[in-house]
């Protein structure tokens, strides 16, 4: 990951660089890195895209994929209401690094309360617990757009880390 951040500060420089010499404008200089960020992105997307694959395979796991990219595979469909925009729900979790360490746990820490598509929770897990009915079982992986993102949580979560929630959905409120 380390030479793809590299890669990217040696290529702003050398726009920058060279649109001083050539007294380039300011929106050539912008689209330039416009385009130069783009596509870094693409490439640790697709590699993040790639690790995620791996560990499925590796270790056998059959996941569906949502558009947004998160992968989530349902163990236990719930007899329950179905979780839905507004309604607050309670989860049972533990949160794993793709390596396994676990970085969270509700046994630790109680249970995860949010309102659904309020803001209460990452955006992964907001989206994932949508599939479910109260009482059910599930396991997601979150990229690191739909976690924490680039900066991590700050704490255990680093930046830029794909996550495993293993969350039971114990009620709807």
């Amino acid at each position: 990951m380390k030479p793809v951040v590299g890669l990217v500060f040696l290529l702003l420089l050398l726009v920058s660089c060279r649109s001083e010499q050539e007294g380039a404008q300011p929106g050539l200089d912008t689209r330039q890195m416009q385009q130069v960020l783009e596509m870094t992105n693409k490439q640790l997307l697709a590699r993040e895209e790639q690790m995620i694959d791996d560990f499925l395979a590796r270790f056998g796991w059959e996941m569906v994929q949502s558009g947004s990219g998160l992968r989530y595979k349902i163990h236990e469909t719930g007899v329950g209401p179905k979780a839905s925009y507004g309604r607050v729900v309670e989860l049972a979790y533990a949160v794993y690094l793709l390596n396994g360490d676990l970085v969270y746990a509700s046994e630790d820490n109680g249970l995860l309360q949010f309102r659904v598509g309020r803001g209460g929770a990452v955006t992964g897990i907001d989206e994932g617990v949508r599939y479910l009915r109260q009482g059910a079982k599930a396991t997601f992986i979150l990229p690191f757009h739909l976690a924490h993102g680039i900066p991590g949580d700050g704490d255990r979560i680093p930046g830029r880390a794909t996550i495993i929630y293993e969350v039971e959905l114990i009620n709807i409120v």
